[in-house]
C-alpha cells in the first residue's frame, strides 16, 4: 500500500465506528462484519470478497495501538479529506518526496509510519513439515533381504475441528499486522535485511483471537496413522534410514517433512553379519581338518552349499561361499564366509583310542613347539 492510499483511507468509516472507539468496540464491530461478508458465506460475490479485505485491512491497523497511533498521526497531518494534489497553499506536491525523507538525510514525515506503508499484500508463506523420527526392530533375514513393515507413528498435521485455521468454530483468524501475512518480517541492518519468522504470530502469518480449543489456536493437533514403509535389503542394526515426504504434513501447501527410521536387527543362532558378507562357524572332525575332503554348509535362505575343505586345516580356516550373504544396493550379494572349527573328541575309547596313540607314536618326533622355543631363545 501507498502512503497516499494509506491516508486517504477512512478506517473508521470501514468499520462504522467512533474515532474514540475502544479496542473491544473495534473488535465486536470487526467480529460481526466478518462474519456477514466472510468469502465462505458470499460464494461468488465479488463486491462482500472486496468488503471483507476492507473490514480486515482496517481491523489490523485499528486493533493495533502502535498502527492506530501512527495512523491518527497521519490523518491529523494530512486533513481527514486525505491528500490532495496540490499542498496546502494550492502549489504542487510531491508526496513521495514528503514521505522519503530529506536530501540531506533527514527523517521527514516518513519517519512517523515506521514503515507502514510497505506492509500489506502479501500472501502467507507455505511452511514444511516437521521431520518425525522413529524405530523397528527387524528379524535378521528380514534386515537381510529387505522387508515392507507397519509403522504407527504420531505427528502433527491439520487439526480437524478447526481445518487448521487454529480459530474456533464459526470465528475466523485475522491477518498479523505485523507481518501482515508473510510469517516473516526483515530487519534491516545497514545496507542488509535480514528475514527471520514474525514473533507475534511465531511465522504462521495469522492471528486467532478465540483459539480452537482441540490444537489451543495453533491450528496443528498430533495425529495418529498407520504406513507400511518399505525397509531396503542389506540394511544394518543401528541404521539410520531417510523416507523422503513421509514425515508430518506441510502448512498451507507446504512440502512434508522427512521420516528417519532408525533399524533395529535381531540376533541369528546361526547366523552373523560382516558388510555385505554373512558369516557362520562350521565345526570339522580332526580327521577331516587333517586329510581334507567335501563338507557341507548351511545358508540364510536356500539349499546348503558343499565346499571342498583342504588336507591340513587349521583351526580357524576361513572358507568362502560366494554370492550366499546379504543383498546389496545393487541388488547383487555378498559371500558366505565359512569359519572352520576343529572339534577336538573329549572322550576316546576302544579302536579309536588305540588308533590316537599310535599316531602319536608315529609323530613323536614332530614337535610343534620346537619353532616357538628356538624364536624366544634367539629374542
Amino acid at each position: 500500500m501507498s502512503a497516499k492510499d494509506y491516508v486517504e483511507k477512512d478506517y473508521y468509516k470501514v468499520l462504522g465506528v467512533p474515532k474514540d472507539a475502544t479496542t473491544a468496540e473495534i473488535k465486536k464491530t470487526y467480529r460481526k462484519l466478518a462474519r456477514e461478508f466472510h468469502p465462505d458465506a458470499n460464494k461468488g460475490d465479488v463486491k462482500a470478497e472486496d468488503r471483507f479485505k476492507d473490514i480486515s485491512e482496517a481491523y489490523d491497523v485499528l486493533s493495533d495501538d502502535k498502527r492506530r497511533k501512527e495512523y491518527d498521526e497521519a490523518r491529523a497531518l494530512f486533513g481527514n479529506g486525505g491528500y490532495r494534489a496540490g499542498g496546502p497553499q494550492g502549489g504542487s506536491f510531491d508526496f513521495g518526496d514528503l514521505f522519503g525523507g530529506s536530501p540531506q538525510g533527514g527523517g521527514g514525515v516518513g519517519d512517523i509510519f515506521g514503515g507502514l506503508f510497505n506492509r500489506g499484500g502479501r500472501q502467507p508463506q507455505p511452511r514444511r513439515g516437521a521431520d518425525v523420527e522413529t524405530e523397528v526392530t527387524l528379524a535378521f533375514e528380514e534386515a537381510v533381504d529387505g522387508a515392507t513393515v507397519p509403522l504407527r507413528m504420531t505427528s502433527q498435521a491439520a487439526c480437524r475441528p478447526c481445518s487448521g485455521t487454529g480459530a474456533k468454530a464459526g470465528t475466523t483468524p485475522r491477518v498479523c499486522p505485523t507481518c501482515v501475512g508473510a510469517g516473516t518480517v526483515s530487519r534491516g541492518q545497514g545496507a542488509f535485511a535480514l528475514s527471520e519468522p514474525c514473533r507475534d504470530c511465531k511465522g504462521r502469518g495469522m492471528l486467532v483471537d478465540d483459539p480452537c480449543p482441540v490444537c489451543h489456536g495453533s491450528g496443528r493437533a498430533s495425529s495418529a496413522r498407520t504406513m507400511q514403509v518399505r525397509i531396503p535389503a542389506g540394511v544394518q542394526d543401528s541404521q539410520r534410514i531417510r523416507l523422503k515426504g513421509k514425515g508430518a504434513q506441510g502448512e498451507r501447501g507446504g512440502q512434508p517433512g522427512d521420516l528417519y527410521v532408525t533399524v533395529h536387527v535381531e540376533t541369528h543362532p546361526v547366523f552373523g553379519r560382516k558388510a555385505d558378507n554373512l558369516t557362520v562357524t562350521v565345526p570339522v572332525t580332526f580327521p577331516e581338518a587333517a586329510l581334507g575332503g567335501t563338507i557341507e554348509v548351511p545358508t540364510l535362505n536356500g539349499p546348503s552349499v558343499k565346499l571342498k575343505l583342504p588336507a591340513g586345516s587349521a583351526n580357524g580356516l576361513t572358507l568362502r561361499a560366494r554370492g550366499k550373504g546379504a543383498t546389496r544396493k545393487d541388488g547383487t550379494r555378498g559371500d558366505l564366509l565359512v569359519t572352520v572349527e576343529v572339534v577336538v573328541p573329549k572322550h576316546l575309547e576302544g579302536e579309536a583310542l588305540e588308533a590316537l596313540e599310535q599316531y602319536r607314536e608315529a609323530t613323536a618326533s614332530d614337535d610343534p613347539r620346537a619353532a616357538l622355543f628356538k624364536a624366544a631363545e634367539g629374542a
